[in-house]
């Protein structure tokens, strides 16, 4: 059953789940499919809403660990992004990987804030954006993407790579940030 709901697509998923009404779902008799919808409210840290301030929403996309994952989440998101990313060290493969996004990041990302170390994202798109920074901290990247001046923005914090920090533990302290401004 949750192989199927995977092969669908997500966006078949979410589409199939704006149209059921909620009182059927709770009468389903298939205890799959109910576990099926359990597993998709528990979804944490993936293009999770946190907070709409002054204007500009926050979302937390910490469980996107991979180039693929953080393409989704910038192919979703409507507008100006404003990206909060893990900065690691330069590798020609990691390069190789982010440069799947070059696409999306030219159309719609106007600053990457690394977590990090920033060559590599300055090597693979400082000639598409031309805000990429560095910071040490989420706070620190919080606050540079919500004073950046740039109208209708959108915050998204999606690693696209691993650097240690466990997901969550990111995604919690994302969160944290943004609800201290």
């Amino acid at each position: 059953m949750y192989e199927s709901l995977a092969t669908q697509g997500r966006e078949q998923v979410h589409s199939g789940l704006a149209g059921i009404d909620s009182s059927k779902l709770k009468k389903l008799r298939s205890n799959h499919l109910k576990e099926c919808f359990n597993l998709i409210d528990e979804m944490r840290h993936k293009l999770e809403f946190v907070a709409r301030i002054k204007g500009i929403s926050f979302i937390d996309d910490a469980a996107s660990r991979s180039a693929l994952s953080t393409w989704y989440a910038l192919e979703t998101i409507e507008g100006q992004i404003a990206w909060i990313t893990n900065g690691v060290p330069y590798t020609p493969q990691r390069a190789k990987d982010l440069k799947r996004l070059r696409t999306l990041v030219e159309n719609k990302v106007k600053l990457i804030v690394c977590l990090g170390d920033s060559q590599l994202h300055l090597a693979v798109f400082g000639d598409l954006v031309h805000d990429i920074r560095s910071v040490s901290s989420m706070g620190e990247a919080v606050t540079k993407a919500f004073y950046s001046n740039i109208d209708n923005l959108k915050v998204l914090f999606s690693p696209a790579m691993e650097n240690g920090v466990p997901y969550d533990e990111q995604g919690e302290q994302f969160k944290h940030e943004v609800n201290e401004l």
